[in-house]
């Protein structure tokens, strides 16, 4: 029973986080058309919100900085996961107006899904390998046929 309720908590986290994300790209979106169609600067403000939201976080919860040896450890390649999201924000905000929110958000979870098998099926970046079988690739050629069926 305990189970079922965490997973029920854990996958309404998961479900705010989503509705998050389309609520971030509307409201960049509508930056964008008020900072001269500049989906770059859009993007600058929105993760200089983020950071100022983070920072206030770490201040109010009292977080210890990383150590310096641990932060001397770490592979330089996790350094760069804020290019990634740079790329996910600044498309975002490119397509939202053209595509419409909802083929924009299914576009976004198709490549999160396709990535994430391919990511799972060969074990990428220390990630424990989970192979492909067909249930996840029925999901996600559901999630093509999905975009295909709401980009309309």
């Amino acid at each position: 029973m305990f189970e079922r309720v965490q997973f029920f908590l854990l996958a309404m986290a998961g479900m705010v986080a989503g509705g998050c994300v389309v609520v971030q790209q509307a409201l960049n979106a509508t930056l964008r058309s008020e900072l001269s169609s500049s989906a770059f600067w859009a993007a600058f403000v929105s993760y200089t919100a983020g950071m100022l939201t983070l920072l206030f976080v770490l201040v109010v919860t009292r977080e210890p900085w990383p150590a310096l040896s641990m932060i001397a450890k770490s592979s330089p390649l996790s350094w760069i996961g804020g290019i990634f999201g740079t790329v996910y924000i600044v498309a975002s905000i490119m397509l939202l107006p053209r595509l419409g929110a909802m083929t924009v958000i299914a576009l976004l979870i198709t490549g999160q899904m396709l990535t994430s098998v391919a990511f799972d099926h060969f074990g990428l970046l220390g990630l424990t390998q989970r192979p492909i079988d067909m249930y996840r690739a029925a999901g996600a050629v559901l999630l093509i046929l999905g975009v295909l069926l709401v980009r309309t």
